[in-house]
């Protein structure tokens, strides 16, 4: 029986996915998913909210039972809350899960607390990983909003009190500035999104600005740097072309370095639905 108080993924096919999210099951686009359907459609008829994008890429949510403007699940020892946005999202991203685990499997190996910048941050699944594991954070992210709600997520998690520094700021200037400063990290994680703009109305567009950010990147690691990780959802690019990058960026370190698709595997049988790609490079005595 599915648990309600954490994340499943139900079913996928025909471009959607069937998610339990907590005590509602949710019904979203799935743009990798063109099989079939396994679970039958009276399950589906049963989602409680149901995401629709229209062909300006712009959607909107039809509600079939009443759900609250929040609620929160556990998911591997953290509490999350759950909104369903006006871009389709609830909060978290599921395929990211996999990595939270690696990332506090590295940081409690380590001797002694480690820093880490966590870039793009969003709501905070991988810096309160971290933070949980022992590392001294500094979690970065453009939007004070979605700051606000990784504070939330903090908190609920009992993590309030961890050492996470919580900086809203264009990615990009707080870098130089951090650059400037001297100040240095063990760890750095990056999720940058395929498109966006900053408070003052900065341009991000992944393909043009991903060699400038890994080699600030770059800049900012500690001597004895023992992991980065670069994730991405932008069309077009594949595990391996983040692989080069990172090859590139940490060129000269002894290391190595490993890529795969991200995925969220359903609740039954063994399929796999892919939802990004990530890289890892670590150290070699790592």
């Amino acid at each position: 029986m599915t648990s309600t108080d954490t994340y499943t993924l139900i079913d996928s096919g025909g471009f959607r996915k069937l998610e339990q999210v907590g005590k509602f099951l949710i019904d979203r686009p799935a743009p990798q998913a063109a099989w079939r359907k396994r679970q039958p459609a009276e399950l589906w008829e049963k989602a409680d909210a149901y995401y629709e994008r229209n062909s300006t890429g712009q959607g909107t949510w039809d509600f079939r039972r009443k759900v609250p403007e929040s609620w929160t699940i556990q998911m591997h020892g953290l509490t999350l809350k759950i909104k369903l946005t006006d871009f389709g999202h609830i909060g978290f991203f599921p395929e990211h899960a996999m990595n939270w685990l690696w990332i506090k499997k590295k940081i409690m190996a380590r001797k002694n607390p480690p820093t880490l910048l966590n870039m793009f941050a969003y709501t905070g699944g991988a810096s309160l990983a971290a933070a949980a594991a022992g590392a001294n954070v500094t979690h970065l992210d453009a939007s004070r909003g979605i700051v606000n709600w990784a504070r939330e997520n903090a908190a609920g998690s009992g993590l309030k009190e961890m050492p996470i520094r919580w900086i809203v700021d264009d990615v990009i200037k707080f870098c130089y500035r951090e650059i400037k400063r001297g100040s240095r990290y063990d760890a750095v994680i990056l999720d940058p999104p395929s498109y966006g703009r900053g408070n003052r109305g900065e341009v991000w567009k992944f393909e043009e600005e991903i060699v400038k950010l890994l080699d600030i990147s770059r800049d900012l690691l500690t001597d004895d740097p023992f992991f980065v990780l670069l994730s991405a959802h932008t069309p077009g690019f594949s595990p391996t072309a983040l692989s080069n990058l990172l090859e590139d960026m940490m060129a000269g370190r002894p290391g190595k370095l490993e890529s795969s698709e991200m995925y969220v595997h359903e609740a039954h049988g063994k399929r796999k639905l892919p939802s990004g790609i990530m890289a890892r490079w670590e150290a070699a005595d790592g």
